[in-house]
């Protein structure tokens, strides 16, 4: 249970970054930042699911509520609770609360695995305890500390001083990797950033995907690249990811043929075959399942309904991180 200090020191620390995301975001909704990991963001009215790609990530939200919805389970996130993901995780990105006068505030910070994994092997971290409420897949919600946002605030504040961002960002960056592998999400992250383990792997294997997702994938080919059995990459895979290798690679397919037609003006069949797929109709067939429309139907739907500025946002092929 928080004490009244405890709590006291949280809202001091969440009224200043309140005070300096809303500076640094007026009149934009995503706002990139001078520190390469670290991205902002502000929402001013409630908004439905938006696909997005969610990088390996924590997001904290020092205002507002939103909610990301991954593996057919909802994981709320607000003052109290930061939303991370140990991979790249397909997934529907959701503002719960936000106004004009209190918009939805926060920031996502992208993880380095090999920073954890340098951490890991320098010893002396306690091992996590397993986590009962593990759900599977590579997301969930931790508790906020005054301890794990005092390094976010103290980067946030190098934006204000630009010169020192070389010099300080990756210390506190180092010392943000270290208070998560202290956190209560601690066990999420061993079980990705150790090297050799199978969600290692798994990591490896969504790499290549990424990469390699317009390529024709043998099963086989990709477990013999990340040494493991091809029912072994099955299993972790679809546990940590809510899908198969396969159904990744479409999905990545899809998205990214989104993207060309929505900002690149590209027609379905061009984009189709630009991401791998060798039939028009099965593009169509797949395209409308995944986003429940045909492809000119829906790239007309989403210019209509936002412009063609920043309507990049409703696509699925968007890195979006928070």
């Amino acid at each position: 249970m928080p004490t009244q200090e405890h709590a006291g020191t949280l809202d001091t620390l969440r009224e200043a970054m309140v005070e300096s995301i809303g500076r640094w975001t007026v009149g934009k909704t995503d706002c990139l930042t001078a520190i390469s990991d670290l991205n902002l963001f502000r929402r001013e009215k409630p908004m439905p699911p938006s696909t997005c790609l969610v990088e390996a990530s924590v997001v904290l939200v020092v205002q507002g509520e939103k909610q990301m919805l991954a593996g057919g389970e909802a994981y709320p996130y607000n003052i109290n609770r930061f939303l991370i993901t140990s991979l790249d995780i397909p997934a529907n990105s959701q503002v719960v609360t936000a106004s004009a006068d209190n918009p939805c505030l926060g920031l996502a910070f992208k993880l380095d695995l090999r920073t954890m994994a340098e951490l890991i092997a320098q010893g002396g971290l306690p091992l996590p305890a397993e986590q009962s409420n593990d759900r599977g897949v590579g997301i969930g919600l931790g508790a906020v500390t005054p301890v794990l946002l005092e390094p976010f605030k103290r980067l946030l504040n190098l934006l204000d001083e630009p010169a020192t961002i070389p010099v300080l960002a990756p210390l506190i960056e180092r010392e943000i990797h270290y208070r998560l592998l202290m956190s209560d999400q601690a066990a999420r992250l061993w079980q990705i950033a150790s090297v050799g383990s199978q969600g290692h792997r798994i990591a490896k294997a969504i790499d290549w995907l990424k990469v390699n997702y317009t390529a024709t994938l043998r099963i086989d080919d990709l477990a013999s690249h990340v040494q493991m059995s091809p029912s072994s990459l099955h299993q972790h895979f679809r546990q940590l990811t809510a899908m198969s290798p396969l159904q990744y690679q479409k999905w990545l397919r899809l998205n990214e043929a989104r993207r060309l037609m929505l900002n690149e003006d590209l027609d379905a069949a061009s984009a189709a075959f630009e991401v791998g797929y060798e039939s028009p109709s099965q593009f169509s067939r797949e395209y409308t399942r995944l986003f429940g429309a045909p492809p000119k139907r829906d790239i007309e739907g989403l210019r209509h309904k936002a412009g063609r500025e920043g309507s990049s946002h409703g696509t699925a092929s968007a890195r979006v991180l928070s």
